[in-house]
């Protein structure tokens, strides 16, 4: 178990960008918050540091509180986060989980990550149009941009949409309740940079969509 962050660790963490985490220190105070796994370096320039998810839970516990153990150093302080605790969009077929104002601020913090993610690795930072990261993560990119605009998945207890791999190279399927639930699934994943296109299962007749991220 490695010691708990220093008060002036603590100062930092709660000086990160509201919804990115993107944090300012110098290299050996960013790198100390890497080393307890607080923390991770991006792999595209400027090379930025950004509060990893235990990071923003640390942030977000009650002044006061005391602070949560933080698991082993991992070898590399500079790699993404791999601990159980990462954020995961819902691709409609989980069991209900939490929600309320908690999963709300999770899902926005996201897709903020999401679209600076798009403005850092596309040459003229623009966060209109899908990133690489996207087009090699399809389904749980297609399921946050239709968590964060606000359209919710299914569960074993209520009706959603549902995102699933398709037999075509870069696309995946959605599939909702009702007609109206399959075209705000289609607005959303338009408004977030994908092409969309509805088709009918021959044998049922069941609508669902296609998607996939765009290139221009």
């Amino acid at each position: 178990m490695a010691r708990p962050p220093s008060a002036a660790q603590l100062r930092m963490i709660a000086a990160a960008e509201s919804v990115t985490g993107r944090l300012r220190g110098t290299p050996a105070q960013l790198a100390a918050l890497g080393r307890l796994r607080l923390a991770f370096r991006h792999p595209r320039p400027p090379h930025d540091w950004f509060l990893t998810p235990a990071g923003h839970r640390l942030r977000e516990a009650p002044r006061g509180a005391e602070p949560p153990p933080v698991t082993a150093p991992a070898a590399d302080p500079g790699a993404p986060p791999r601990d159980t605790g990462v954020f995961a969009a819902r691709v409609g077929v989980e069991a209900p989980g939490p929600g309320g104002p908690g999963r709300a601020r999770e899902v926005h913090s996201a897709w903020a990550g999401l679209l600076e993610m798009r403005r850092m690795t596309h040459t003229d930072g623009s966060t209109e149009r899908p990133c690489g990261w996207e087009r090699t993560h399809l389904i749980p990119a297609a399921a946050l941009a239709l968590e964060a605009a606000g359209c919710a998945p299914r569960t074993t207890e209520s009706d959603g949409y549902q995102v699933a791999g398709s037999a075509q190279p870069e696309a995946v399927t959605v599939r909702a309740a009702d007609s109206d639930g399959l075209r705000a699934c289609a607005d959303a994943l338009t408004r977030a940079g994908w092409q969309v296109s509805e088709h009918k299962e021959p044998r049922t007749g069941h609508r669902y969509l296609l998607a996939s991220p765009r290139r221009v």
